[in-house]
């Protein structure tokens, strides 16, 4: 199994790397880091089991288009053949129409305007000056079957995204904030290629999740690195969130 990071020197904002290297301990993996001056591995190789790409700072997200956008058609066209994808935190607004900065104090004169792939059909704003953060508690439904996985993690965002026609939500949400203000579901799912706001380390946080990802990359028999800490881990943050009491906005 291959799994392909992309730019790692700048897209682990919040330990996204672990999730790489949780996958990794988990099955030995290969994994390719690309770098920002190197090309994409899945543009020219059919053998990459997973893409993944986690958070950056906004100008990373800049340097991070410049790199991708020559490449455009061959992304769309690699999706479309069903190369897996998993995107987490800002990472997914590079895939977007544009990102409109809204707070024209800060602008100093540059364009409020960051021009995205434009491969999924959505627009992102950015408030600098309005953070939010959330936890977050939703389902994963998987594909072909009746299971239902519930889905724990944390979003910590400056942005918010605003669908401009249908996309199907990779998580419906339970509680919490999710892909837009006012939704039903959090981040992207089409085909193989998820994104989704959520942040860290996803795939520590989530093991029947991770599970379940594994075996569609073609794991047949998959145990988890410290699988028994990361379950009780689990049990123990869905309790937690399933409070009524507990805050999730703030």
């Amino acid at each position: 199994m291959i799994v392909e990071s992309l730019y790692p020197e700048v897209a682990d904002l919040y330990g996204e790397l672990g999730n790489v290297m949780y996958l990794q301990r988990s099955t030995g993996c290969q994994v390719i880091e690309t770098g920002l001056n190197q090309e994409p591995a899945f543009l020219t190789r059919d053998d990459i089991d997973l893409v993944y790409m986690g958070t950056m700072t906004e100008r990373a997200q800049e340097l991070v288009i410049e790199r991708l956008e020559p490449h455009k058609e061959e992304i769309i066209q690699s999706i479309e053949n069903g190369q897996r994808f998993l995107i987490t935190g800002n990472a997914l607004e590079i895939f977007g129409k544009e990102i409109e900065d809204r707070d024209p104090e800060l602008l100093g004169g540059r364009d409020p305007v960051t021009r995205g792939l434009g491969i999924f059909g959505f627009h992102t704003e950015r408030r600098m000056l309005h953070r939010f953060n959330s936890l977050f508690h939703g389902m994963f439904q998987a594909q072909g079957t009746q299971e239902a996985i519930d889905i724990v993690g944390f979003n910590s965002q400056f942005t918010q995204s605003f669908r401009d026609e249908e996309l199907k939500p990779l998580f419906s949400i339970v509680r919490g904030r999710g892909f837009e203000p006012e939704g039903s579901g959090e981040g992207i799912r089409y085909r193989n290629f998820m994104a989704t706001y959520i942040i860290g380390p996803l795939l520590v946080l989530n093991p029947l999740f991770t599970k379940y990802l594994l075996q569609e990359m073609g794991e047949k028999e998959v145990s988890l690195a410290c699988e028994e800490a990361a379950f009780a881990a689990y049990e123990k943050r869905l309790q937690e969130y399933s409070e009524p009491d507990r805050g999730f906005v703030y």
